[in-house]
């Protein structure tokens, strides 16, 4: 439960820091990860397009908007002003203190799904055949899913914004224990290393850091 003094993000920042959190996305993912009616977001991001901010992109058959660098640097600017106002610049960097730690088990544990060596082949490619030894995957993402739930809960104590990636990732553990393994680091689908990522872009953009700046990065 979120507490008194949670901050809730308006609108226009949620809209834009989401477009930039998941590198593209259309006015109903969007919509759905900000909780904001897609009406409202969807007049947002053609502001935000005129003013230069999100650009209308395709790909591979897949289209949304995406942030420019003008959005970019005025997505940084609001989070910092936001940080500052509710002063919850210590709580944020204490969390991605502890996200460095967590995130090199999750790196060993997406290996391990991905790769099994063999004798001849340390770079083997894990054909899930071994239940065992994905079973000891599936185990670690568990231990560490209950690490980002105590994670996420003191970052939604001050930033309300933050909620929800621990349950999105024991969705997509769930998935991947009940046989889709594709949930585990699979790529255009919130996979847990997906949400992974997403969290990491949230952590370092709140605090104005560049990526690859901090130690232990992936």
């Amino acid at each position: 439960m979120l507490g008194a003094m949670t901050h809730s993000s308006p609108p226009d920042l949620s809209v834009l820091h989401a477009v930039r959190v998941t590198g593209m996305a259309n006015d109903e993912a969007v919509s759905r990860r900000t909780g904001i009616d897609q009406d409202t977001a969807a007049e947002l991001l053609r502001d935000f397009e005129a003013y230069g901010w999100v650009t209308h992109v395709e790909f591979g058959g897949v289209s949304g908007w995406t942030l420019t660098e003008r959005g970019r640097h005025e997505d940084t600017r609001k989070l910092g002003e936001e940080l500052d106002l509710v002063g919850a610049r210590a709580a944020v960097q204490q969390a991605h203190d502890e996200f460095e730690i967590l995130n090199g088990r999750l790196v060993r544990a997406c290996t391990d799904w991905q790769l099994k060596p063999t004798d001849g082949n340390r770079l083997a490619s894990n054909d899930q055949s071994d239940p065992q030894w994905d079973g000891r995957v599936l185990d670690e993402l568990a231990l560490i899913a209950g690490e980002l739930t105590r994670l996420i809960g003191g970052l939604t104590r001050v930033l309300a914004r933050f909620g929800g990636y621990d349950d999105r990732f024991d969705a997509a553990l769930t998935r991947a224990r009940a046989g889709e393994g594709r949930w585990v680091a699979g790529i255009g689908i919130p996979s847990c290393h997906a949400l992974w990522m997403e969290l990491h872009e949230d952590l370092l953009s709140t605090l104005g850091v560049p990526r690859g700046a901090e130690r232990g990065t992936q």
